[in-house]
């Protein structure tokens, strides 16, 4: 009787293996990674992808010389803005390269301006919203963070600003 049980585990065990593939077949598909919202996709399509091999700040940083420029000198001239408020910012994905601050302070993408009251520095960005809740934070760019002054590793406490265009 021990014998037939034991055959009769082998036979099962080796008939499940058969099945195996068919039920690998019939596996559902995994999770699709979460996709990005359309201004997420704008952000990192905008400007020159760093090089795959990238490991500084300056290497990540690939918006020219005259965005940076243009950025600066467009947020001088911020006369009728709308204050959003502050926020605390971190630095955002570095590979995303453009001058841009997302941020649950905005409904829609626009055009805006952040404030860093402690270096006394001030840049034109793309207000990009981004779905958390108000008080949660902000993230910015690498360019807009250097424009700044701002400690790359550090959390800077910033005013933003809704620019009519």
């Amino acid at each position: 009787m021990k014998r037939f049980v034991s055959l009769l585990a082998c036979t099962v065990g080796l008939s499940a293996c058969d099945m195996l593939p068919t039920m690998q077949q019939q596996a559902p598909p995994p999770d699709p990674a979460p996709q990005s919202t359309e201004a997420e996709a704008e952000v990192q399509t905008a400007g020159v992808a760093p090089p795959a091999n990238a490991r500084t700040a300056d290497e990540f940083d690939t918006t020219t010389e005259e965005e940076r420029a243009a950025a600066v000198q467009a947020a001088q001239s911020g006369g009728g803005d709308r204050d959003l408020g502050t926020t605390v910012a971190s630095l955002g994905a570095a590979a995303d390269s453009g001058i841009w601050m997302k941020t649950p302070l905005v409904d829609s993408p626009g055009k805006g301006r952040v404030e860093y009251p402690a270096k006394g520095t001030t840049v034109a960005v793309d207000l990009i919203p981004l779905d958390a809740e108000p008080g949660s934070g902000s993230q910015l760019s690498l360019a807009a963070m250097r424009l700044l002054e701002a400690d790359l590793t550090g959390l800077p406490e910033v005013r933003v600003f809704a620019t009519g265009g």
